[in-house]
């Protein structure tokens, strides 16, 4: 039986998947490095510009607008000691529990009224983000968003389009981290160089929350034992074999999937300012990397918040899949 034009993309992401595990397995830490300055403001570039063709799968023409709002003052958290603002306490948590649970209002509720109220109790309702703040300020932007989300997209997608490879692809997906953690364990074939540490630094906060909170590993006491944890150890090298793969596949999949997706069908003057935005943001990391990672670190969050109504309707699409196969409708 021949294979639909869907299912020829999901073997090529099958291959696509398999790429990315083995450069993550070689190379984590410069992989990463590397795809997030080069590919990642690419795909936020053009996920925006697409996102906004499609209304941002919100119920409201300017609903996008609070999440860009969301987005703004989180970034100003983040770099808050730069700028000499003061914020409360626990406030990114705060702005992440909204930001997620407004998503599930704009995909679900129409009129502005309800949509207003229900805003107004997620605001009462954030306290309680105090409970999950590393999960929604650490991995909810980071590897849930590039990692889980991205898988179930492709589980959602698998079951619009009915593909037989889909399915196969999306186990791989599930599979690919044990296999990065339990397959030859151990030192990294190329060890970072100090500049690849030192370029590192700012992501480190993924690391060091896992081993924490997830992994439960001793917390070192020092900045050397910390270095030695992340870059050198057993532990540290796998962890990161993972983020590196889940980055990098992230990107890739995006792009494998254009004439599916067709992102790329836009007013060619929006198309051609991405592009040339995409190159000034390579060379601005290029030439000074601290403005360079502030800028990338601005897109990322935008286009993280941008996303969430639409990981609203994959995680809704995949229940109401499950829903009819498990209470399938009476016959007659």
């Amino acid at each position: 039986m021949a294979l639909s034009s869907t299912e020829r993309i999901d073997i090529v992401n099958i291959g696509l998947m398999i790429l990315s595990a083995i450069a993550a397995f070689m190379l984590p830490f410069q992989l990463f490095l590397f795809v997030y300055a080069v590919l990642g403001p690419l795909h936020y570039l053009t996920e925006i510009s697409w996102l906004h063709d499609k209304q941002y799968f919100t119920k409201g023409k300017y609903d996008a607008v609070w999440l860009l709002v969301v987005g703004v003052v989180l970034m100003l958290n983040f770099f808050r000691f730069k700028i000499e603002l003061e914020f409360p306490p626990m406030f990114d948590a705060n702005l992440m529990f909204i930001a997620l649970l407004s998503a599930l209002i704009f995909v679900t509720v129409k009129n502005t009224f309800y949509k207003i109220g229900g805003i107004v109790v997620l605001v009462f309702a954030s306290q309680l983000s105090h409970n999950m703040n590393f999960f929604l300020t650490v991995f909810v932007p980071t590897l849930i968003h590039v990692y889980v989300f991205t898988a179930l997209f492709m589980l959602y997608g698998t079951i619009k389009s009915k593909s037989r490879v889909g399915m196969w692809a999306f186990a791989l997906m599930v599979a690919i981290p044990f296999i990065l953690y339990n397959v030859m364990p151990g030192k990294a074939f190329y060890m970072p160089s100090a500049q690849t540490q030192f370029t590192y630094r700012p992501f480190e906060i993924v690391n060091r929350v896992w081993f924490s909170i997830i992994d439960k590993v001793p917390v070192p006491g020092t900045v050397e034992g910390w270095n030695e944890l992340i870059f050198s150890s057993t532990k540290g090298i796998m962890l990161m074999r993972f983020i590196a793969f889940a980055y990098t596949y992230h990107y890739l999949n995006w792009f494998s999937k254009t004439k599916v997706i067709q992102w790329h069908k836009v007013p060619k003057l929006r198309f051609a300012i991405v592009i040339v935005v995409w190159i000034a943001s390579v060379a601005i990391y290029m030439y000074n990397y601290e403005t360079g990672l502030q800028w990338l670190l601005l897109l990322s969050f935008m286009h993280v918040l941008l996303e969430f109504p639409l990981n609203v309707i994959s995680i809704m699409g995949i229940g109401e899949h499950i829903k009819s196969k498990v209470f399938k409708p009476a016959q007659a």
